[in-house]
């Protein structure tokens, strides 16, 4: 994929489309962390929230119960 450096105001940048987007899963208001390699290469990371011990226990959760007969046939 090749994208333009455009000006956007005062500052310059790159556009990134719908389906960009979609398949870095990222999404308006992430923040990214950005990391300059010798050569000029710049690679954009997304900031992915730690899951702390309790969201991921009411995830479980809700996924045992959501898929429970189908666990029970596996077992």
């Amino acid at each position: 994929m090749t994208k333009t450096i455009t000006k956007i105001g005062n500052s310059q940048g790159l556009i990134f489309d719908a389906a960009l987007m979609d398949l870095a899963r990222v999404k308006v208001g992430d923040q990214m962390t950005i990391t300059v390699h010798e050569g000029g290469s710049i690679v954009l990371t997304p900031l992915r929230p730690v899951v702390g011990p309790e969201q991921a226990a009411d995830t479980a959760k809700r996924l045992i119960n959501k898929n429970s007969e189908l666990f029970r046939r596996l077992s």
